[in-house]
């Protein structure tokens, strides 16, 4: 009997002790949690004296791909979607992923690039730079960088906790960026904003040579824990961005991962991060690039994959979630989903020929 209370005293005890390391890694979180102020003007860093000039009548080419903070090989599936891993499955495989995908990045040969979900330094990703590696291997140009979130440690899951990470959306060009700014997208204000992290856009401007710019809207919308509200909320904040550029006589090109499916259908079978963008709720004088794309377009390819299991081509969710949106002031000459097979990200890169008009 004085042994059957013993255990039990022991037990309450470990779970009070829980309980209490629980409560206090709560007060951590709420206290450590913060989002980035809203209009932050961005540092733009070059590796280069010399820009070639942006001009009307010329063919120029862009590119976006989300890389999943390099950890998504096929193989990799991810614990917030209910799959495996919380961190890339090792350093060195983390190291080659990231000089993968760079290496597909070049063969695009862009001269605008947007890439969203690069690390930092963080938990996931080893603290490894991928934001200056990808600087240093990619064409000399300019760099507008904008930092998405800081999250605190993330104690989940046990076996291998999230911990702390830093992430954010990079923005190349060969030609000069004059100026890049940061704004802070609205997102949830309920407890579930400490899953839904901070989300951002970013505005960089390209002077053209006959005195307007070209406006280049990077942008990596929320996924987990979004709700109607902020879905919409989100939409009407960068698309009056889009407006606003448009009226004020400038060439606009809004591109990323919208993390909403980018044809025009309503998939009955969708998970919640994959529903239809509302394409009506774009402002007058834009469209969906693939859609006024005048020359060769392939988008046979979704562009994201489901990640809670390894991917598998037979099996595997996919939809078009990136990609790209034009004003009418420029003429899209051809549009691709490229297809890599998800070979190094949940995601595979979109590239877009076009020409700006006089």
């Amino acid at each position: 009997m004085k042994k059957a209370k013993k255990i039990l005293k022991a037990i309450v005890a470990v779970i009070l002790t829980l309980i209490v390391l629980f409560g206090i890694y709560f007060v951590y979180v709420l206290i450590a949690y913060h989002r980035l102020e809203d209009n932050i003007a961005l540092e733009i860093t070059s590796t280069t004296d010399s820009f070639e000039e942006c001009r009307t009548g010329e063919e120029y080419t862009i590119g976006t791909y989300n890389i999943g903070f390099g950890a998504y090989t096929p193989e990799y599936s991810f614990f917030m979607n209910g799959g495996k891993y919380s961190w890339a499955m090792s350093e060195e495989g983390l190291h080659e992923n990231i000089d993968n995908i760079i290496g597909e990045i070049r063969s695009f040969e862009p001269d605008i690039m947007l890439l969203q979900e690069v690390d930092f330094g963080g938990t996931r990703t080893y603290n490894y730079d991928e934001r200056s590696r990808i600087e240093e291997l990619l064409e000399p140009g300019n760099v507008a960088f904008a930092q998405n979130y800081d999250s605190p440690y993330l104690f989940w899951p046990v076996y291998q906790p999230h911990g702390a990470n830093k992430s954010g959306i990079f923005t190349y060009a060969r030609f000069r960026i004059t100026s890049s700014l940061r704004r802070s997208l609205p997102i949830s204000e309920s407890l579930s904003k400490l899953v839904d992290l901070d989300r951002c856009y970013s505005i960089s401007r390209i002077p053209v040579e006959n005195g307007r710019e070209l406006v280049i809207i990077n942008i990596h919308m929320s996924a987990y824990g979004s709700n109607p509200s902020v879905r919409e909320g989100q939409i009407n904040m960068f698309t009056e961005e889009m407006r606003r550029e448009y009226e004020a006589g400038n060439y606009v090109i809004v591109g990323g991962d919208f993390n909403h499916n980018l044809r025009d259908e309503i998939d009955p079978d969708a998970p919640g991060w994959a529903q239809r963008f509302p394409r009506e709720d774009l402002p007058e004088g834009f469209s969906l690039a693939f859609d006024v794309c005048q020359g060769e377009t392939d988008i046979a390819h979704n562009t994201g994959r489901a990640s809670e299991v390894p991917y598998d081509p037979a099996t595997t969710y996919t939809v078009t979630l990136d990609g790209f949106f034009v004003s009418d002031n420029i003429t899209v000459t051809s549009y691709h989903a490229v297809d890599t097979g998800y070979l190094y990200s949940d995601h595979d890169p979109v590239v877009m020929q076009f020409v700006l008009e006089e």
